[in-house]
């Protein structure tokens, strides 16, 4: 390489995203064994599920950033935070974790869905990727807001299927339930130029929906972007939940935006589900959270609230396979290496190790 030919492009395409077709390779090459699934995180509150039966459902994946710039110290005008809590400063939300996967190189898929209409939960260049790349079969799934978001990219008519909490897809051996969303920032998000007070209040199944993903292996409840809600425990009898993901974050200073450690600990419990995994709180630079938090919570109350769950920690582009790391606690990709001194070593002394 010359360092004399390398322009800001040719950096670009040969870097990003950083880990190239690694993690669209493991996705392909896994076989889920029966009574299993699996699932990998993409950040945010991106997720991959795969069944038994070659079921590859996509959520809420992003590939775009955060903010990239600091020249415009104001937020956007009517931006949904400033509408809640009358802010005019920039926030300093950059992204934080890295882009696992490439939509690009996407070419096994069967549904694409979306919770709501939020920028980091619905990606155009995730959209056109699927179109170009993958088969014409492939639904894009979410409630009106989403729909209309994919329409006016130019997503077909056709391609998108309107849900709404109650509703039921089957997609091979895979049924997806559309849940209620608890998100009440999605609410208060409307096009700039548009006066919310006084007005009713939009209707919740037409801005934002959770998911259940119920697959042969075991069922997994997406969260979105919601906030605590008593509901959930009227979700809990009505589904069997195997693993519970919620949007978890430090919320700062006058904003309440995501879940925080004890809401974690109660979505869970009042779900009846069997394992807890936070997401979202890796992505945003001003909302980052430890894990660890909710591990100490649950270790000082597991006992005496008596709970049939236990928490996760993931790591972004890592792999879950239900139920097999259901009691892991916490995940460490593959540290490699297994196949140490199965060769001949080319040392000029073995003192060296």
């Amino acid at each position: 390489m010359n360092v004399n030919e390398i322009t800001k492009e040719k950096w670009l395409s040969d870097v990003f995203p950083e880990w190239g077709t690694w993690l669209n390779e493991e996705i392909e090459e896994e076989v889920v064994r029966p009574g299993s699934f699996a699932m990998w995180w993409l950040g945010c509150t991106g997720l991959w599920v795969k069944s038994e039966g070659d079921a590859n459902i996509l959520v809420d994946f992003w590939a775009k950033t955060g903010k990239r710039t600091k020249k415009n110290k104001l937020m956007a005008k009517q931006h949904q935070h400033q509408r809640a809590i009358g802010v005019k400063a920039l926030q300093p939300n950059l992204r934080y974790s890295p882009m696992v996967l490439d939509p690009f190189e996407i070419k096994k898929l069967d549904a694409l869905l979306a919770t709501h209409h939020h920028s980091d939960h619905i990606d155009p260049y995730v959209a056109a990727a699927v179109l170009q790349n993958c088969d014409e079969s492939v639904k894009f799934i979410g409630p009106k807001s989403c729909i209309k978001l994919w329409t006016g990219w130019g997503v077909p008519e056709d391609r998108c299927v309107l849900v709404k909490p109650g509703d039921s897809i089957k997609v091979k051996d895979t049924v997806i339930h559309a849940v209620d969303s608890f998100d009440r920032t999605a609410l208060i998000t409307a096009p700039a130029g548009e006066t919310l007070k006084g007005k009713p209040v939009p209707e919740m199944a037409d801005m934002a929906v959770n998911y259940i993903i119920q697959t042969p292996g075991g069922s997994v409840y997406h969260g979105g972007d919601s906030h605590y809600s008593n509901y959930y425990a009227k979700q809990g009898n009505e589904f069997e939940i195997d693993v519970a993901l919620g949007a978890y974050g430090e919320n700062p200073r006058g904003m309440t935006d995501k879940l925080g450690a004890s809401d974690m600990l109660r979505m869970a419990e009042s779900l009846k589900a069997k394992c807890l995994i936070p997401i979202h709180h890796d992505i945003w630079t001003n909302f980052l959270a430890d894990p660890k938090e909710i591990h100490t919570l649950w270790e000082m109350k597991k006992d005496r609230l008596k709970y049939q769950f236990v928490p996760y920690t993931w790591k972004v582009g890592g792999k879950f396979i239900w139920p097999d790391n259901k009691d892991d606690r916490e995940f460490m990709f593959d540290r490699g290496f297994h196949d140490a001194f199965e060769m001949e070593t080319d040392l000029p002394y073995i003192s060296i190790l």
